[in-house]
Order: C-alpha cells, then sequence, then structure tokens
C-alpha cells in the first residue's frame, strides 16, 4: 500500500508520445502514477502506427496529446493527464522539467535528447532514456545524484545527417514496446526506491540474436554540465550544437542548392526539366515515388560509387523524405562538377504541396 501512495503521488514527465511514449504512458497510468505530464505538438500519422500503441486508426489527424489523454483515462481514469502541446526549447524545458519528479525521455532526435538531458541535470531531476532503431534499442538513467549524464557518455553528437531517425531507416515496431516498458520499469522503480536502477549502466538491445549487453558508465569529472567544475550552466541553442542549423545554413538555405516542391513541380513541367534522383532505401522507393515525374532511385549509401549515372548535360534534383539525406548529399557531390540541388523537406513537402495521394513511408 505504501508503495502505491508512492505512485499516486509521483509527477512524472513524459517528452514524447510516439513509439516509446506510447508503452510509457499505457504502463505508467496503469500502475497508478498520479500525474503524468506529456509534452508533443504532432498529430497521429497512419504510418506510425505500427509502433505508437497508444493511438488507433480513429485518431489519424487527431492531436497526439488528446489522443493519449483519451486512452489513459480509459486506462485509469484516476490518473492527471497534464498536456503540453508545445515543442520542447530552451526556452520552456527547466520550467517544465522542474514540476515533476522525472523525466521518462521518448524522444528520436539528438537536440532534445541533450536539452532533455541538461534541463534534468540544471533541475535535478533524472532521465530515464531510451532510444530505438532498426532492431537495436538502448536504456538508461541518466542524471541520478552522483551518476552520469548522457553527455557523460555521448559527449559530442554525431554529424548532421549521418544517423537516420526511425522514420528514415526504420524500426521494428515491437521494438519500441520492449525499449518502453523498460523504461516504465525503471521510472517505477525509481519512484518506490527499489532495486537497483539503470544509472551508471548502459543496457543494450540486439532484437535479432535478443540479446542484451550491459555497458558501465562512470561520470566524467570533466563533463561541461554534470562535472566536477561545469562550464555550462544554463540551456543552449540544441540545434546549432548538434550542427543541425549550421548543416541547413551551409546546404539548405541556399536558394542555389535547393527547390520548393511547388517550384520543382513547375520546373518539371517546362521545357528543361531537371533530373530527379530519389536516394530513400528501397522500401521507401517501392511505398512511393516519382517515377512517374523521371526519377531514378539510387540510395545515399551507393550514390558516390554510381556518380556516371548521374547526367552532366541536365540539372539534377536529389530527394528523400524529409530533405535531411539529400542535404548530406550535397556535402558528398560537392566538387563533382554536376549541378546539384536537392528537394527541401523532401518528399513530404511534395505530398503537402503538390500530391497528396502520394504515400511517403
Amino acid at each position: 500500500m505504501e508503495g502505491q501512495r508512492r505512485l499516486k503521488a509521483a509527477r512524472v514527465l513524459l517528452v514524447g508520445a510516439g513509439g516509446l511514449g506510447s508503452p510509457v504512458a499505457l504502463y505508467l497510468a496503469a500502475a497508478g502514477v498520479g500525474t503524468l505530464g506529456i509534452v508533443d505538438d504532432d498529430v497521429v500519422d497512419a504510418t506510425n502506427l505500427q509502433r505508437q500503441i497508444l493511438h488507433g486508426t480513429s485518431d489519424i489527424g487527431r492531436s497526439k496529446l488528446a489522443s493519449a489523454a483519451a486512452r489513459l483515462r480509459e486506462v485509469n481514469p484516476h490518473v492527471a493527464v497534464e498536456p503540453h502541446a508545445v515543442r520542447l526549447t530552451s526556452a520552456n524545458a527547466l520550467d517544465l522539467v522542474a514540476r515533476y519528479d522525472l523525466v521518462v525521455d521518448g524522444t528520436d532526435n539528438f537536440p532534445t535528447r541533450y536539452l532533455v538531458n541538461d534541463a534534468c541535470v540544471l533541475t535535478g531531476k533524472p532521465d530515464v532514456y531510451g532510444a530505438v532503431l532498426k532492431w537495436e534499442g538502448q536504456v538508461a538513467v541518466f542524471g541520478a545524484p552522483g551518476g552520469p549524464c548522457y553527455r557523460c557518455l555521448f559527449r559530442e553528437p554525431p554529424p548532421a545527417g549521418m544517423v537516420q531517425n526511425c522514420a528514415e531507416a526504420g524500426v521494428l515496431g515491437v521494438l519500441p514496446g520492449i525499449v518502453g516498458s523498460l523504461q516504465a520499469v525503471e521510472a517505477i522503480k525509481w519512484i518506490l526506491g527499489l532495486g537497483e536502477s539503470l544509472a551508471g549502466r548502459l543496457l543494450i538491445l540486439d532484437a535479432l540474436d535478443l540479446s542484451f549487453r550491459e555497458l558501465r558508465v562512470a561520470r566524467d569529472p570533466g563533463c561541461a554540465v554534470c562535472g566536477d567544475h561545469p562550464t555550462q550552466k544554463g540551456l543552449i541553442d540544441y540545434d546549432v550544437f548538434c550542427g543541425v542549423s549550421g548543416h541547413e545554413e551551409n546546404t539548405m538555405s541556399d536558394s542555389s542548392t535547393e527547390v520548393t516542391a511547388t517550384e520543382l513541380a513547375r520546373e518539371l513541367s517546362g521545357a528543361h526539366p531537371p533530373a530527379l534522383v530519389d536516394i530513400r532505401e528501397p522500401w521507401e522507393w517501392d511505398a512511393g515515388n516519382l517515377a512517374d515525374k523521371g526519377a531514378v532511385h539510387i540510395p545515399l549509401a551507393e550514390l558516390l560509387d554510381r556518380t556516371d549515372e548521374l547526367p552532366e548535360d541536365r540539372p539534377i534534383v536529389l530527394y528523400c523524405r524529409t530533405g535531411n539525406r539529400t542535404a548530406d548529399a550535397l556535402e558528398r557531390l560537392s566538387g563533382s562538377g554536376l549541378s546539384v540541388r536537392h528537394l527541401r523537406d523532401g518528399l513530404a513537402s511534395w505530398a503537402r504541396e503538390v500530391d497528396p495521394s502520394i504515400t511517403v513511408a
């Protein structure tokens, strides 16, 4: 009974109501956590339902917060769901995190992961971390007293465009359920003060051979945020820190290297249309493409080995799903002598602005 009272009194902030956030929210509500804050400014999309089990087909187009609140009330009408229909930023993170006892990170991008970590360290709240991609998952608890933070393990983010997200690279739909359930376990253990948490340990799951590995992670005394003499005592611009803004500034905001979907449609109907190259993965191409507009398929990993297939007498427009991979491809082709641009915001923008019937996987 005492443990149930602790759960009832607990306030947990869940960042993201997607693949990881779905099982976390369901199990924390079912366990009796009294207050569950959820940060998400997105809507339910049909392509995400294979992993975002908190939502259903009737919720497509509905805000994830509204969908989540309705579903959680069905699970436990006594849980108080506090919706935060915002994007977590440096301007609001400290205030939001400070209102809760612990944070569960259900995000899928590096800027927000570093933001969540830093906000947790600065406010003294534990960060229950989870990540998934393809067939692999990770779970840890960062920011515990005396323990490491996310920066102790990953001091600097990878170069922008090097690591794909779940929408681009895919993820086994079951995997976020496993990892999110483990995050829920860690959150419940922390609230109850029972067992040994994953603070100081990184649990790695490989679903292909169903194996678990554990890495010991020590606090870095020289860590900029949680070290003995921290040099960062506030939140920063995480898009710039992770190279997102700088990457876009160098390659994507230059009108000579990008084209909007509307502009591209106009060019394709002209007398001298550009050559289209789809650099997505084969499964993405199979789901929907611009082959009827003359597009050819050359995955990003094969691009440099197949430059002889790119026309030298016509301008080239590369496209992927959202524009991140094509921005990286532009850098790889710099110095090639080819006239190359990319479709800003990728095939998703084409579906929004030109042809809503196209499937964007």
